[in-house]
């Protein structure tokens, strides 16, 4: 088990004092059989009443209602999570998928059906080129090799940029490009994925790496595939890693713009800047 705290700060700085609408906040980590939780404390400045749900994907949802005017928000989390998934290699697949391609079975289908492709979705002729420069006849045949695979692909010939523009770029300017931010580069592995019939879905969070120190860092973004057997399995091509002890899943959803961690608008004269830091620390050592 490691142990890490993740402190999360976002500041809007307005021109004006403002009315502040309605803030969703998704900054409480998600807690399962391999998260859990020790402590979270959330830190509003003006004051603002909250009112928590679990949103569709069960991600912690809160709603900050203010009331004052205000030229200055601040909104602070701080977070104990303890991690046991250590060895994420540690899994078996069910014996029909071991070996690509195979079929979801019809009950998970179901389920799975918002986290598959869809269909008359654009750039297919460049996603088929791209996969076919990666994969060659007979090459990766087993579902995770080739998973892994593409992983890996991404990770070596896209290069990350911290991008402070809203919102994912498609997959077709980050292949053209070659570069992109998290958040891109996890879209794309997802668009991939999914073209070839896997059932992915897309996962905010934060990543504890040996750079992380008394630097501010940010917000982080991968990506999660369904394997029979093995259930949501991470995959974060930033990275080229597979999603273990590191990660710190926050919230997720079948489309990345749908899970900022802050969201929301105010009324007053236009102009504002934001700053967002985040700083995680390994509490294990």
């Amino acid at each position: 088990m490691k142990r890490f705290k993740v402190l999360h700060q976002t500041v809007y700085e307005y021109a004006t004092p403002v009315q502040l609408q309605d803030h969703t906040l998704r900054l409480r980590p998600r807690e399962d059989h391999d998260q859990q939780i020790e402590s979270f404390d959330l830190k509003i400045s003006p004051h603002a009443e909250l009112r928590w749900h679990r949103d569709v994907e069960s991600s912690s949802v809160a709603i900050a209602t203010f009331t004052a005017p205000t030229a200055r928000l601040m909104i602070e989390s701080t977070t104990v999570i303890q991690k046991y998934d250590v060895s994420p290699h540690d899994f078996l697949i069910s014996d029909y998928a071991v070996t690509y391609p195979f079929e979801y079975l019809k009950e998970d289908r179901i389920t799975l059906k918002p986290y598959l492709r869809a269909k008359n979705t654009d750039n297919n002729d460049q996603l088929d080129n791209w996969i076919k420069h990666i994969l060659v006849q007979g090459q990766a045949n087993q579902t995770f090799e080739l998973l892994l695979l593409l992983n890996q692909q991404i990770y070596k010939f896209i290069h990350y940029i911290k991008r402070d523009d809203e919102g994912v770029q498609s997959s077709y300017i980050t292949l053209n490009t070659k570069k992109g931010s998290c958040r891109d580069l996890a879209s794309l592995y997802i668009d991939v994925v999914r073209h070839l019939g896997f059932a992915a879905r897309f996962v905010s969070g934060y990543v504890h790496t040996e750079s992380s120190g008394d630097l501010p860092e940010t917000t982080h973004a991968w990506a999660e595939v369904f394997i029979p057997g093995a259930g949501w399995k991470g995959f974060d091509p930033t990275h080229g890693c597979l999603v273990g002890a590191h990660h710190i899943a926050v919230a997720v959803s079948r489309l990345p713009h749908l899970v900022p961690p802050v969201s929301g608008a105010f009324w007053g004269t236009p102009g504002s800047s934001l700053t967002v830091n985040v700083w995680t620390t390994d509490l294990s050592q």
